[in-house]
């Protein structure tokens, strides 16, 4: 059988901060204004990507991952254990904390904990996010809470369009106002809420905190995780390595011209987030347009991305 690329058709959420950024930007056709996420590449139950091409058209991701293991080099993990997803911050996302995978298993009934990572798309000038926190021990960390004192509490970081940050479970975080982010975490959902800015929903209501999970997950003090990129310059290609964890390696592949690679022993994400170009494989040939994801599955040997565009790229 002739392995093809697996090209998968995203799923879209509602949420209060989101906006039109994803219909904007990628041409996505999002289902109203107030859409703050799409799930690129997704297997969890909350919102599998389905397959759109090929012997596997209108399979589900978790699907394929159960049906077709081959696909993936038949791991041993019983989810698909990675999620691509864009975010389109159009107000500030409440302010939140994710546990690791020990915590959610006992808690969560099982499920993954949440490492994650995020890729600035764009953003407006002078953009912010919350990244961690300012206090020196848990006894602390409830009393800023219980008194309300965010200012005080929550670290604000500069950012701007091509930075990255490695968002391990345990981090006090928040994507803020005018912010276009690709973000790569484990297949996971869990959130617990620490602050809303006493925002209220359509029907006028506050949203649920999760304060006593929040507090147990939350790492004290606050620990920065800077990883340092590694760059390689290709012939046609610029490869950034953005980090290399035990729950996922991400890189930016940045392509002028035609340039081969060759991951022919791990399956790979990919997200087009800029320009246009085309893949090459044993004769045929996909298009890969701005908001395109795919999975190139074990075994596909050597291909060619050709043209001029921008690929955020994962793998376990």
């Amino acid at each position: 059988m002739v392995l093809k690329p697996l090209f998968l058709k995203p799923v879209f959420k509602e949420r209060i901060w989101g906006g039109t950024a994803l219909n904007d930007e990628f041409g996505y056709e999002i289902p109203n204004e107030h859409t703050g996420e799409c799930w690129a590449i997704s297997a969890h139950p909350n919102g599998p990507s389905v397959i759109e091409n090929g012997p596997y058209a209108g399979l589900t991701l978790d699907q394929l991952w159960r049906e077709h293991p081959e696909l993936f080099g038949r791991p041993d993990q019983p989810v698909f254990p990675l999620l691509t997803k864009i975010l389109d911050a159009n107000m500030d996302l409440s302010v939140q904390v994710h546990p690791d995978d020990a915590y959610a298993k006992v808690h969560e009934n099982g499920d993954l904990g949440k490492t994650e990572c995020w890729y600035i798309i764009d953003c407006k000038e002078d953009a912010d996010m919350i990244f961690g926190h300012n206090a020196g021990s848990r006894e602390e960390l409830i009393a800023q809470i219980e008194a309300g004192n965010w200012n005080q509490l929550l670290r604000r970081v500069k950012i701007k369009p091509g930075d990255f940050f490695f968002v391990p479970s345990g981090s006090i975080h928040a994507l803020c106002e005018g912010t276009l982010v690709l973000e790569t975490q484990q297949s996971s959902d869990t959130t617990y809420r620490v602050y809303d800015y006493d925002r209220r929903d359509e029907q006028g209501n506050l949203r649920e905190l999760h304060l006593e999970k929040a507090i147990d997950v939350t790492t004290v003090p606050h620990h920065d995780s800077v990883s340092e990129p590694r760059v390689e310059e290709r012939k046609n290609a610029v490869v950034t390595t953005f980090v290399d964890s035990e729950f996922f390696t991400v890189y930016k592949w940045e392509i002028k011209g035609q340039e081969p690679f060759s991951f022919d022993y791990k399956y790979l994400l990919l997200s087009v987030i800029r320009g246009n170009g085309q893949l090459l494989h044993r004769g045929e040939q996909y298009d890969l347009n701005k908001g395109t994801n795919l999975i190139i599955p074990v075994g596909f040997g050597t291909f060619d991305i050709a043209g001029e565009c921008e690929v955020i790229v994962s793998h376990t």
